[in-house]
This record gives C-alpha cells, sequence and structure tokens, in this order.
C-alpha cells in the first residue's frame, strides 16, 4: 500500500493511506542499516501486517522533493507563520528569525496574523506593509469572528504547509476552522500513545483537503540563527536585493558603510526601518558569536 507518514514517535511512524485511514508502522531494518531514517511529510509504500490492529511495515520511502532541517520534515511546499495581535503581542525579532530559517531552506512563507479585531486599523496596515513590501504574503484574520478563513484555505489548496508560530497565537483554533477531521486522525494516534489530543510535541502532518495537508508544529517563543556567517544574513532580507547595486563598495554589509544603497532605502522608506534594525540586532548577535568562537 501507499501513504504518507504524518507522525513520527519513538521509533513508531503513523502513515495515512487517503481510502483507508492511519497505520502504525515500523520502518524495515534496512533504513537503520543505511542510516535512513524516515520523516514526518515522507511517500511511502508499506505492507500490512494487521488489518484489525491497523499495523505495518514501511518498505520504501519515496524520493523527496526537500528536506527540512527544522522542524525535521520532507516534501513541504510552503510555510505558514501565525502570530498574534495581541496576547500575545507579536514580536518582529521572532518572526524575522522564522523568516531567515525558512529562506535559507528555500521555503516560501505566508504570513499570518490573527486576532486582527485587538487591533487598530493603522497597526495592521503597518504590519501589512512592512512585509509586503518585503516580498511576503500577509494574512490578516480573526479565528474568534471566523475571518480570513476562506483566504487562508486558498493559501493552502493543493500544497504541503507547515504551520508554525508562538504558543497562543490561535493555531490549533484556525486548524480546527479549516477541517472537521483531525480529531477523529489525532484521537486514534492519541488513545495508543495515551497523550493529549492536540499536544504538539513532535511535528505531525493533517490532511485537510484533496492534496492539501498542514503539517502542525510545537509552538516556539525563542529562535536562534545558527551556522551562519554574519556576511551571508543580509541574503536572507530580500527586500534589500534590489539597493545593493547602489552600494559605493563590493560586499557591502549595510551596517556603517558610507554611501550604502541599503541605509540610503531605509532612511527614504523604502526598506522598513523595522526589519533594518532587526537585521542590525542579528548581525550584531552574529559578529559576538564569530568573536567567541576564536
Amino acid at each position: 500500500m501507499k501513504g504518507r507518514i504524518t507522525k513520527g514517535i519513538a521509533g513508531f511512524y503513523y502513515v495515512y493511506a487517503v481510502k483507508s485511514g492511519m497505520y502504525e508502522c515500523k520502518p524495515k531494518g534496512i533504513f537503520r542499516k543505511e542510516k535512513i531514517k524516515p520523516l514526518v511529510g515522507d511517500y511511502v509504500e508499506f505492507e500490512v501486517l494487521d488489518e484489525k490492529e491497523r499495523t505495518g511495515v514501511i518498505t520504501e520511502i519515496a524520493p523527496r522533493k526537500n528536506e527540512l532541517i527544522r522542524p525535521a520534515s520532507s516534501n513541504i511546499d510552503q510555510a505558514m507563520v501565525i502570530f498574534a495581535m495581541e496576547n500575545p503581542r507579536p514580536s518582529f525579532s521572532l518572526l524575522d528569525r522564522f523568516l531567515i530559517m525558512m529562506e535559507r531552506q528555500n521555503i516560501r512563507t505566508v504570513i499570518c496574523f490573527n486576532k486582527k479585531e485587538l487591533a487598530g486599523e493603522e497597526e495592521l496596515e503597518l504590519l501589512r506593509r512592512t512585509y509586503s513590501e518585503a516580498g511576503y504574503q500577509v494574512l490578516l484574520v480573526s479565528a474568534r469572528r471566523e475571518e480570513g478563513m476562506e483566504q487562508i484555505k486558498n493559501v493552502l489548496s493543493g500544497k504541503t504547509t507547515v504551520v508554525a508560530g508562538p504558543s497562543g497565537v490561535g493555531k490549533s483554533t484556525i486548524t480546527n476552522l479549516l477541517q472537521s477531521e483531525v480529531c477523529m486522525e489525532t484521537g486514534e494516534i492519541s488513545r495508543k500513545l495515551k497523550r493529549g489530543r492536540h499536544t504538539t510535541r513532535h511535528a505531525q502532518l493533517i490532511a485537510v483537503g484533496e492534496d492539501t495537508y498542514l503539517m502542525d508544529t510545537p509552538g516556539f517563543s525563542a529562535m536562534a540563527v545558527e551556522n551562519m556567517e554574519k556576511e551571508e544574513l543580509k541574503q536572507y532580507f530580500p527586500e534589500f536585493h534590489p539597493y545593493e547595486g547602489e552600494c559605493r563598495f563590493q560586499g557591502c554589509v549595510h551596517i556603517s558603510e558610507p554611501d550604502c544603497g541599503v541605509i540610503r532605502a531605509v532612511e527614504e522608506n523604502r526598506i522598513s526601518r523595522i526589519r533594518y534594525e532587526d537585521y542590525r540586532e542579528l548581525y550584531e548577535e552574529l559578529k559576538e558569536k564569530e568573536k567567541r568562537r576564536y
């Protein structure tokens, strides 16, 4: 049979077959021998061992389109990061760190601000402009009022989307509004694992429509930018790229160099000062890490 890994815990992998439902599978020993680890999102072939108990063994893993390091997953089309307008307030630094992480992995990201009813029009417009001018699609929604759900459905349709964000921003509420069957499937896993239905301690793939999947991930409250040289950081701010040809010096890092096209664009409000200040903060952070390394 063919299916897709939706969750992996303690060596067991939960494989969803479109017409047959969920099976609890172990991978063949050959994968361990060849140091191949199945990932959430993998398309696999498996043999059913016991139809009544819904158990099986994974015999083959299809070639991966891509592979994410964090969350460890495969065959991802895009990410949707969710922040709230209040309770908790959005952290631009945290959001920008997530965007950098996705840019490094060549994953397109959509930004969703939930609880829009708690913010004024001016604040909403500032956020929309800041991130849309940086090249990101921005959704302003209210899960409590069920506003903007069709917009989200259109963005997700036919894709596998990593859904991420800090705890308390409404990820679970939005996920539940997008489909009606997740409780049945996660409940099936939860009974076997004796865990809460919506515990997202691990990445989990949820089928929400034809060829449409959400990958729910644990909430995050901090995010370090790792294994990166400070000079590399500017690559992950797409809005800088059009102005880099205007810099006097080749290899300009847009911090204190004279006649810098990016700094000039910030001063003339063509690049968001919020984003630029986050860039400077991250640059200094990477600079300090580099000093400690040597």
